[in-house]
């Protein structure tokens, strides 16, 4: 019988790993919000971590490269590629976007720099597409502070005739809605708003250490698990929230969302992580990749189990529900 969050507590980090059935889903959906956190307590345990992995950044750089890739040689010559070396190659052409008065070059205001430097990405504690837990760097780049709300998105559909997403009337979005994220967007939706304010989607490696920060934390808050400080599907909150709602949640950087509230598309491909011996048959251009969780996530993983800043996502870049959103990205001067 396939295992859920609302397994027996002793089932602590076995069903957190198993997808759940949809009755299961339901029930837990039913319970009263003390409930629903009493029984799924197991989903949001803390992990085992390795800290003192945090404090050997630099000694694992000699290994790992700047790239991040402990299997290529500074000659070159491998033609294996992970995600956070593709986020370190800033050498990738990005297109532009070929829309009408599109931003000659991107608006710093709302975004927050994440300086160039080392964080350890990944984990070695829980899904195999999560594996290893590694040393990264990367350059400094900007990312928006907030989730790309409907008023931002509205002045992209006004100005470029893009079509609005599925919730809205014709161009307008819901009543009362202009300050939560905007939802039912596609990935390629998310890539043309992006390209046209002069910036991009944020690579995966950018997103997760804008998240954690540099200490190797779990959650952007911390370690501990704390389901006051994001909306998640615990809180019993029916949808999105006002982007910057969770004060207590923000991440070493102040970025709001960063768990909870929506999804968010980034630019990578759903590939192993650098120095994986994972095989997937997931693995390749057929899916992008989405960080952070939603108010809605039970579904797939299992109550709470996409609350981790390195979890991972993958979904048809065609994918649009009320769950998706995204936050743009820029590259540092």
């Amino acid at each position: 019988m396939i295992r859920s969050c609302v397994s027996t507590v002793r089932a602590v980090g076995l069903a957190c790993g198993i997808l759940i059935s949809l009755g299961a889903l339901l029930y837990v959906a039913s319970m009263p919000v003390s409930a629903r956190a009493e029984t799924c307590v197991g989903c949001h345990t803390r992990p085992k971590y390795k800290k003192e992995d945090a404090s050997r950044l630099k000694e694992c750089l000699r290994c790992h490269g700047a790239a991040g890739h402990p299997l290529k040689p500074a000659a070159g010559g491998w033609s294996i590629e992970g995600t956070a070396e593709a986020a370190a190659d800033t050498s990738q052409p990005h297109k532009g976007f070929d829309g009408p008065e599109r931003h000659p070059k991107p608006d710093l205001e709302g975004m927050v720099l994440i300086p160039a430097g080392e964080f350890l990405m990944g984990t070695d504690d829980r899904l195999r597409d999560e594996k290893p837990a590694l040393t990264s760097y990367i350059g400094a780049f900007y990312i928006d502070k907030y989730e790309v709300t409907n008023r931002d998105y509205k002045e992209f559909v006004d100005a470029t005739g893009h079509a609005p997403p599925d919730d809205w009337t014709g161009t307008d979005y819901p009543p009362g809605k202009g300050n939560h994220p905007v939802i039912y967007v596609s990935w390629y939706d998310a890539d043309a708003y992006c390209r046209w304010r002069g910036k991009r989607l944020p690579r995966e490696a950018e997103w997760e250490k804008a998240a954690r920060g540099t200490d190797g934390r779990i959650y952007p808050w911390g370690d501990e698990w704390d389901l006051n400080k994001s909306n998640n599907p615990l809180r019993g909150h029916e949808g999105t929230m006002p982007v910057g709602s969770f004060e207590a949640g923000k991440s070493p950087y102040g970025l709001y969302d960063m768990s909870g509230n929506v999804w968010e598309w980034v630019d990578d491909e759903y590939l192993p992580h650098a120095g994986s011996d994972y095989v997937s048959p997931e693995f390749g251009s057929k899916y992008k990749i989405l960080k952070g969780g939603s108010w809605w996530d039970c579904m797939f993983y299992g109550c709470g189990i996409s609350a981790p800043t390195y979890n991972r996502s993958f979904f048809d870049p065609n994918t649009k529900n009320d769950s998706f959103g995204f936050r743009c990205a820029a590259d540092a001067p």
